[in-house]
């Protein structure tokens, strides 16, 4: 028996149910596979999973920072806020200074240097027109770890004039002397003489004179002298050499013009 030949257009069932089946799928997914279910689900939690990890990219990064921070403050710079006038007209009150905290050590204080020094003796408490406002105990807080400047409640800051061994001398109302030669000091309160009181000292060994440039408003080596304490700073306790005022902007200046003050004075014999 002769069967009859298939066709154009004759097709089996089935054939055509597989094929729309597949064309289903391609136009489904574009790979011949069907879509599964919860797609969409997976997506949430992989955006999840990618908000966790930028969040945890960004405390990595603050870490980094801070613990730079700390490493800069503790070896190399820190800033300083000026609180009070004694240091007037070379830093107001309310200046931001730099500090290099590589001398004394890498480098050697010299004369004429503005130094910062750790409060060991209470000298603070002397000294006149010091912040002690909630603003200013905030900043101490944040300086700790270098976010902000510090505020100088355990330290000061004045001018260094006499090194180990040096022959200090002024009469009230006069004009400063070290090693015999008298001091023309450009950098102090042009309105007063170069010291409140009279005094003639040697320095100790590890031991520093220090003066403020306001010098009638200083709680300063001078002035400890002329109350019978102890008017010099141990050189273990010197933070570092000012270097710069940053702020405000309108004050950008150096601080190394102190030492040709001292250019001529000799060693001391």
């Amino acid at each position: 028996m002769n069967e009859k030949a298939p066709t154009p257009g004759d097709h089996d069932p089935e054939d055509a149910t597989v094929r729309d089946q597949s064309s289903e799928g391609a136009s489904a997914g574009g790979t011949g596979e069907r879509p599964r279910p919860g797609g969409s689900g997976g997506a949430r939690a992989a955006r999840r999973r990618g908000y966790r990890g930028s969040w945890l990219d960004y405390a990595v990064t603050m870490l980094v920072a801070l613990i730079i921070a700390v490493l800069v403050k503790t070896f190399l710079i820190q800033p300083f806020f000026i609180p009070s006038d004694s240091m007037n007209p070379t830093l107001v009150q309310n200046d931001k200074i730099l500090v290099s905290k590589l001398s004394p050590g890498v480098f050697d204080l010299h004369r004429g240097d503005v130094v910062v020094f750790e409060d060991t003796q209470n000298w603070m408490e002397s000294e006149t027109g010091a912040d002690q406002s909630s603003r200013y105990r905030l900043l101490t807080v944040l300086s700790w770890v270098g976010l902000a400047p510090d505020p100088s409640q355990n330290h000061l800051v004045k001018r260094l004039i006499g090194l180990p061994g040096d022959h200090v001398e002024c009469v009230e109302g006069g004009d400063l002397t070290v090693n015999g030669e008298t001091l023309d000091e450009p950098y102090i309160n042009p309105q007063t003489p170069a010291c409140q009181t009279s005094f003639d000292v040697t320095v100790p060994k590890d031991k520093l004179w220090v003066m403020g440039d306001n010098r009638f408003d200083s709680a300063d080596s001078s002035y400890h002298y002329s109350q019978g304490e102890e008017p010099y700073v141990d050189e273990d306790d010197v933070t570092g050499r000012a270097v710069a005022i940053f702020w405000p902007v309108s004050r950008w200046t150096g601080l190394g013009d102190g030492r040709d003050a001292f250019a001529s004075v000799p060693d001391p014999s």
